[in-house]
């Protein structure tokens, strides 16, 4: 049982930007199940297109991995012999917790739970990637040079999975996509000062893109194919495959 999410229900005097500290590790479960609608569909298809994707002798790279659970989901469909999962993250609570939620599940495909910035972890032999709302968090500038790196180090027929937060080009739309996903967290049991606390720490940290501008990265990553598969209100998932056989 996860702890509740309670961090912003008191007035805090001075919010600064957001962090994945060691009080966000905490009630991290209970704040993204809360506040990311669609979040555990995401993460039972994304064990899906590992059963799918997955290679034998190949690597799985959960990138942003936070506390694992699309590790897990993952590990649970891999049926190849001589795969490894490499799972990272740059938050020391995210990374202490993640290593000790594997450990609790035993299985057949070891789990490398490192430490470090996505941007400088290589990425080779790899048939799935995993960026699991944590682009969103990476300065623009150096999203590009990240899905490349990607590209490069996945096997032919190997996917990415991209998961985000989305902006819309038609502001109205957006804006009823943006009022809908506050009114799943108000149902959820955040106040509105919880709500705008929250918002207000991560405007400067979370700096979305539309589905287009996704797309068009990836292409320019290399990814002839990529789609979107998931959407609910602005939140939303696309995989991107590597030409080459077919999975």
């Amino acid at each position: 049982m996860s702890n509740r999410d309670m961090l912003f229900s008191a007035p805090i005097a001075s919010l600064g930007d957001w962090t994945f500290d060691e009080r966000v590790a905490e009630v991290f479960p209970d704040m993204i199940q809360r506040s990311v609608p669609g979040y555990s569909n995401i993460i039972s298809m994304i064990g899906m297109l590992a059963g799918r994707f997955v290679t034998p002798a190949s690597q799985v790279y959960d990138l942003g991995c936070s506390l694992g659970a699309a590790t897990l989901s993952a590990r649970r469909n891999i049926n190849h012999a001589d795969c490894r999962i490499i799972a990272v993250d740059n938050s020391a609570p995210m990374v202490e917790r993640c290593r000790r939620h594997l450990d609790a599940f035993r299985a057949a495909t070891p789990v490398d739970v490192l430490e470090a910035d996505i941007r400088d972890v290589p990425i080779e032999n790899a048939s799935l990637v995993i960026l699991n709302f944590t682009l969103q968090f990476l300065a623009p500038d150096d999203r590009l040079a990240l899905l490349s790196k990607i590209y490069q180090g996945l096997n032919p027929g190997g996917a990415l999975v991209l998961s985000e937060k989305f902006s819309f080009p038609d502001q109205q739309m957006g804006e009823l996509l943006f009022d809908m996903h506050l009114d799943f967290k108000r149902a959820n049991g955040y106040s509105e000062l919880e709500i705008s606390q929250k918002r207000s720490m991560l405007e400067n940290v979370m700096l979305t893109d539309s589905v287009d501008t996704h797309k068009a990265r990836l292409q320019a990553a290399g990814f002839t194919h990529c789609e979107l598969w998931f959407q609910c209100f602005n939140f939303g998932s696309l995989v991107a495959i590597k030409s080459g056989e077919s999975a």
